[in-house]
């Protein structure tokens, strides 16, 4: 019995222990199952707040921000000092505005009329090297940087208290209101003792900012439309993020007509009304972008068709008078100072001839060409015209990127890249339903506007750059059309009623968002690829 007991307990004791094996090793098989769950629940919480950005600021707003801030930031330390678009002279306007200089003021030069400013001796050394190195390059396959040690070694020297006047006859005639973010970067600079080559990286980085925030405010505007992705094509196209990265007044011009470009949008053709932060921020433009360049005043003025129940002030059922006048006054104002700076600032077109070769000093006459416009408006549309036929492919490959005074045009595939991302941006755009009844005769006005503004990019250029009696219009360059391009391609989409459908015949909104964002980035990326070969080797 006792070894029959013994037996059968045996089995006993097997199966409380198999009993006991599954409780002490439950916690192991669980293990998996509770690292999933808290993998799911970090998703979850990653998800929600990419959604919680994604409502407040907008998709497009959050692309364009790393975009352009990530390839901005690449250019502004790619790019040789001095190397961008009339750089030299834009670093002077700036430096003269970062000291209280407002207004042009006029130095000697044995050449002619001139206007410019004192510049420390330390920076012009550099200025002075960069303007002999892009201007003799050696032949392919060498780099165009001759020596990149040298940019090192006067870019260490310190900012020298010694100055000395230097030409920026150009830019002199600019206001200094696109110069204010480069102006402040100046001063910190000097305030935390940079180099001279902190000096300039500090200026850039500036105006980078700038844009960074004024447009990614623009694109925060159409936030839950999908407008919002052609917005940022413009934005982001490699001229306008070149141009961001490199110091010129440009970058404020061109953040802030596609901030009232956006504006316009949303309130004229989306029906949307404005904010009371965009409505101020619609009245700033206005007054403002007449004053950074002369050629966008009509683009501000757009501001008076946007209806008075549309701005983010006052009622939206009794539209008080004040409402009505808002916009007027805006626009009347940004006309006076309009009208005030130009008035200024026309001295310095007696020396926009100096910028030419030698032979054609004192040829750029600005009297001259408006009588000749007035008396004969068809030579003036002649040679109009034969300026297209000779430089229009030259202008739409601009309009892309030629990038600075290495005068290097961007390749094939951004080109590319950029129109896979507008064609996909316009085809999955907003039907402009705002635009609809008695808005059309708006939408025709803002057309006409458009047209007139291009045509004053030609005006003002044969008149402050163009040799009198020459065969074209010079000086022309497509970089000048992308403040127009955003509101120019709302007003084909309100007459365009073709979009981009998927199978179940809805618009998509992510696979056209990644499109984008893809090809745009793929644009970037080949442009500073082909840069980075041709000027550094």
């Amino acid at each position: 019995m006792t070894e029959a007991n013994d037996t059968i307990a045996e089995p006993a004791q097997s199966e409380t222990a198999q009993a006991e094996a599954p409780k002490s090793e439950a916690p192991k098989l669980e293990a998996p199952k509770l690292e999933a769950a808290a993998s799911a629940s970090r998703s979850r919480d990653l998800r929600g707040v990419f959604e919680r950005i994604e409502r407040r600021f907008g998709s497009a707003a959050v692309a364009f921000v790393l975009i352009a801030g990530v390839f901005g930031a690449v250019f502004s330390v790619l790019t040789p000092p001095f190397w961008g678009h009339d750089e030299i002279t834009q670093f002077g306007r700036a430096y003269q505005v970062s000291q209280g200089g407002i207004t042009p003021q006029k130095i000697h030069d044995d050449r002619g009329p001139a206007w410019g400013g004192d510049i420390p001796v330390s920076i012009d050394a550099l200025m002075g090297y960069a303007f002999d190195d892009y201007r003799n390059n050696p032949d392919e396959p060498d780099p165009m940087v001759a020596d990149s040690e040298v940019y090192d070694l006067l870019g260490s020297a310190p900012v020298s208290d010694a100055t000395k006047p230097v030409w920026f006859t150009n830019t002199a005639a600019y206001s200094p209101v696109p110069y204010l973010p480069a102006a402040a970067g100046i001063r910190v600079a000097q305030a935390l003792d940079f180099s001279v080559g902190g000096m300039v990286l500090a200026t850039r980085w500036a105006g980078l900012l700038a844009y960074l925030v004024i447009v990614g405010f623009a694109l925060r505007a159409l936030r839950g439309h999908r407008v919002q992705w052609l917005a940022l094509t413009v934005a982001v196209l490699p001229i306008a993020v070149f141009q961001a990265g490199t110091v010129t007044a440009d970058t404020v011009t061109n953040a802030l007509a596609l901030l009232i470009s956006a504006l316009i949008v949303k309130a004229l053709f989306l029906g949307q009304r404005l904010t009371r932060p965009e409505t101020v921020l619609a009245i700033v433009s206005a007054i403002a972008l007449p004053v950074c360049k002369p050629t966008y005043v009509l683009l501000a003025m757009l501001i008076v068709l946007i209806p008075a129940e549309r701005f983010g002030f006052g009622g939206t059922d009794r539209i008080a008078p004040w409402q009505r006048v808002l916009p007027w006054a805006s626009a009347a104002l940004g006309g006076a100072a309009f009208a005030v700076w130009m008035k200024i600032a026309a001295p310095t077109g007696d020396g926009m001839s100096l910028m030419r070769s030698q032979e054609q000093w004192g040829s750029v006459r600005p009297g001259d060409q408006l009588h000749e416009i007035l008396g004969d408006p068809g030579h003036f549309l002649s040679v109009f015209g034969d300026s297209i036929a000779r430089r229009d492919q030259r202008w739409f490959t601009q309009f892309f990127g030629e990038l600075g005074f290495a005068y290097i045009d961007v390749p094939a595939l951004t080109i590319v890249a950029s129109l896979l991302a507008f064609a996909v941006s316009i085809g999955v755009a907003d039907r402009m339903t705002g635009a609809q009844g008695a808005n059309r005769l708006r939408t025709w006005l803002v057309l006409l506007t458009m047209l007139a503004s291009v045509a004053m990019i030609y005006v003002t250029l044969y008149m402050s750059f163009t040799p009198v009696g020459y065969f074209m219009i010079d000086g022309v360059q497509g970089r000048y059309f992308v403040p127009l391009a955003l509101l120019t391609l709302a007003v084909l989409l309100r007459w365009m009623p073709l979009r981009l459908s998927d199978a179940r015949g809805s618009i998509p909104t992510r696979g056209p968002a990644i499109t984008v964002v893809a090809a745009t980035s793929v644009a970037l990326i080949a442009a500073i690829v082909k840069y980075s070969t041709i000027v550094w080797g």
